[in-house]
């Protein structure tokens, strides 16, 4: 994650909960917008340190329009794995 002062760290919950929205909302808006549709309202100072955690963990891309999309696909990775996908 980037180096900055994080003035309030965010909850399992909360996390959850943007995970969920940006499953629903993929493709479909930038930052600001997604913030706009959480079901409950946030910081968004804590939505961004988020959405960090999330790029960095490779759950979402932000493309270089600010659009972000859902990468993460267990089960996906699943089937790949049942088809022979050799993991290191």
């Amino acid at each position: 994650m980037k180096n900055k002062t994080i003035l309030h760290s965010p909850t399992l919950e909360s996390v959850m909960m943007v995970e969920k929205t940006i499953k629903k909302h993929s493709q479909e808006c930038g930052k600001y917008q997604l913030w706009k549709k959480l079901p409950r309202k946030m910081m968004y100072q804590t939505f961004l340190v988020i959405l960090d955690y999330l790029e960095e963990s490779g759950k979402i891309y932000i493309d270089k329009d600010g659009c972000i999309l859902w990468t993460w696909n267990p089960s996906r990775i699943k089937d790949l794995i049942s088809r022979g996908l050799v993991i290191k």
